[in-house]
């Protein structure tokens, strides 16, 4: 059964329209313990909800993991992993953090609780609702 995973993104930096243009990256850049952790459990076939931060402060679209993690070949760093994405499709409807914040469903939701981590999972009943939020 696959995971579900949320990872964020500075929309300047490297947005969903560009993962959509490139069909696939390596998500690399994650330093915190914690977030690192986190993108250590993600597989193959994992899907993942791409957070643009900044301005939008939004959930944007759907991603697959389509390599489970391993070392970062620009870290000189043993513990720094990467995994390998491609898109699945954008949201009809960006669901944004204030939506969130406003649904106490999300009160648990790790997006609420720890605003500055990269990489967190999400549960089943979080990702069916910001699929419905987001009009799929």
């Amino acid at each position: 059964m696959a995971g579900y995973w949320l990872l964020k993104t500075e929309p300047d930096e490297y947005s969903f329209d560009q993962l959509v243009a490139d069909r696939r990256t390596v998500w690399d850049g994650v330093a915190n313990n914690l977030a690192l952790q986190y993108l250590r459990k993600m597989k193959k076939g994992d899907r993942v909800l791409i957070y643009h931060t900044g301005k939008e402060r939004a959930i944007i679209g759907i991603a697959e993991a389509i390599s489970g993690p391993y070392a970062d070949p620009e870290a000189n760093d043993e513990k720094r992993v990467v995994i390998n994405i491609k898109p699945v499709q954008k949201l009809p409807y960006a669901v944004s953090l204030a939506d969130i914040k406003g649904n106490k469903t999300f009160n648990d939701f790790e997006l609420v609780k720890f605003s500055r981590l990269s990489v967190m999972p999400v549960k089943d009943l979080y990702w069916g609702t910001i699929l419905r939020m987001g009009g799929l």
